[in-house]
């Protein structure tokens, strides 16, 4: 008879061990399951099999601690049992109706049929509602800290609790609560690694969600192909300004403009480092690596957020790239969070090292009101207030709509949670439609309104919330001086694919001057002096 035991775990507890200890020294026939029926039969355990659940997952608030810091502390804890204890990592598939029927596969698998677990051999210990997707496979369930399945009220901390403390307490290796309450494999080995101080960082920041995401409402498979439709454009931009040596990439999304920085023969000798906060495009990286796509064997990559703290150490990168990334510190965090993320980048140049940021801008004149004349005539311009409950319906239902009808429905959702209202004013001339409104309001509006695969995502986003003096004085209050090699420009490609025949802006005076297209992106290079 086996014992399966899954869980995350994270973190192993004193009463998790002495609870097993004591279904091993008893007959089976002798202990009761979760309904208060008695196992009995006259079977010996022979092996615990510990399941451990998002094992692909790691440094985020939900899944801290990475899977083999997690399994070296199970292997310690089952030392001093007197059945040979079994680890295998589970990957994380999503929410599934029958993941308790992938674990057993997974297992099945990962030990070459070694343990075909079926209700006639396995017992599964369980005091969360997990337990309910096993007991529907016919398995019998020991309850562990359960005392009641209708309440679910536990007669010890559960692992995640103490995880928990941990989290709020930094003084948590001097709380006899917590330590009395923890095994000591799981205390060694959070000793040893560090595990405390990395919990307190994951749940201190607010900005990335409980999975390791700035947003939640974003499609990958969009993001990820936009990314790499522009890869080379960004990396032709800012190659003349790489300082060879140890090259960073902070937001490198799938990795794709170190890959092409590993094809520059100027930087065949530099090493690169890419980090990246969110799980989904950091799993890509690691596989485009394990896949050999990267020429230069020196590249590595880290799931880290850099907006917290610094991500690598202080006087000793020659350059930082960073690409569409910091609009995103301002709009899903704070004005604080940018300030922190500047500061952090200018610590860890090393002196003359360059941190080159490629991002949207504001226009020079944002806060001058223009008029802003759209095209009415290709798609719908009355029916711009409904909901959708999915991502592809409200994207098929957004491309209908004409330019001026996609406005109405920009002014509705733009930053809305945020609590921002965009004000602005119907105006007829000449028998012609216009909306009266900041230029950079019209901006805002105008590099979103094609993104309708992202609409959600995107409506949280501001690209105009610095216009380039704005950007060139807080980074030389952090201490950097700017470049004369930065440049602002208009994106061409922007102007002849999103504006042309869609939207055009005219001076709000008596002679409504047509005016040029505003700035869309910059090219900041600040130099650690």
């Amino acid at each position: 008879m086996y014992l399966l035991f899954p869980g995350r775990h994270h973190l192993l507890t004193q009463f998790q061990h002495d609870y097993l200890a004591e279904l091993l020294s008893k007959p089976l026939k002798e202990v009761v399951d979760i309904n208060g029926n008695i196992i009995g039969t006259d079977e010996k355990i022979t092996a615990i099999i510990f399941a451990v659940t998002s094992a692909n997952h790691s440094n985020t608030r939900r899944n801290p601690v990475p899977f083999y810091i997690r399994a070296l502390a199970l292997e310690e804890f089952g030392k001093a049992l007197s059945v040979p204890c079994f680890i295998y990592g589970i990957d994380d598939v999503g929410n599934v109706a029958n993941f308790s029927s992938y674990t057993l596969k997974r297992i099945k698998h990962e030990s070459e049929g070694a343990f075909d677990l079926r209700p006639d051999n396995t017992l599964v210990i369980c005091s969360t509602p997990v337990l309910e997707m096993y007991e529907k496979e016919g398995f019998k369930i020991l309850p562990a800290e359960l005392i009641d399945r209708k309440t679910w009220k536990h007669k010890a901390p559960l692992p995640w609790d103490i995880v928990e403390g941990i989290a709020s307490n930094p003084a948590w290796q001097a709380d006899k609560s917590i330590i009395n309450s923890i095994h000591g494999s799981s205390l060694d080995i959070w000793t040893k690694y560090r595990q405390g101080s990395k919990v307190q960082m994951l749940f201190r920041d607010k900005m990335i969600s409980d999975d390791g995401d700035i947003t939640t409402t974003r499609d990958y498979n969009t993001y990820v192909r936009q990314m790499d439709e522009i890869a080379v454009l960004k990396f032709q931009e800012t190659a003349p300004h790489i300082n060879s040596g140890r090259i960073g990439d902070i937001g490198c999304a799938v990795g794709s403009w170190i890959k092409l920085a590993c094809d520059d023969a100027r930087l065949r000798e530099s090493d690169f480092y890419g980090i990246e906060v969110a799980r989904q495009l950091y799993d890509i990286c690691q596989q485009r690596k394990h896949n050999g796509e990267f020429k230069n064997p020196f590249v590595f990559f880290s799931q880290r957020n850099a907006v917290t703290g610094l991500v690598f150490d202080k006087n000793s990168m020659n350059t930082i790239h960073t690409s569409s990334l910091t609009h995103e510190i301002e709009s899903y965090g704070s004005r604080a969070d940018l300030l922190s993320f500047i500061k952090n980048r200018y610590e860890e140049l090393a002196p003359g090292g360059v941190w080159i940021n490629r991002d949207v801008v504001g226009p020079q004149n944002k806060s001058e009101i223009v008029l802003m004349k759209l095209n009415e005539t290709d798609g719908r311009n009355d029916d711009f207030e409904k909901t959708f409950t999915t991502r592809e319906e409200l994207a098929s239902y957004l491309t209908g709509l004409s330019t001026y009808g996609r406005f109405l429905r920009f002014v509705r959702d733009f930053r809305k949670h945020e609590g921002y209202q965009l004000k602005f004013e119907k105006v007829e001339l000449n028998g012609s439609h216009y909306f009266k409104l900041a230029l950079k309001d019209a901006c805002e509006f105008m590099s979103r309104k094609d993104y309708t695969e992202n609409w959600q995502s995107e409506m949280h986003e501001t690209f105009c919330f610095w216009d380039f003096d704005e950007w060139e004085q807080h980074l030389q209050q952090a201490g950097f001086r700017v470049s004369e090699k930065s440049n602002v420009y208009t994106n061409e490609w922007i102007v002849r694919n999103r504006y042309l025949g869609k939207v055009d802006l005219f001076e709000d005076t008596t002679q409504h001057n047509k005016l040029d297209y505003p700035v869309t992106n910059m090219i900041v290079l600040a130099v650690k002096q």
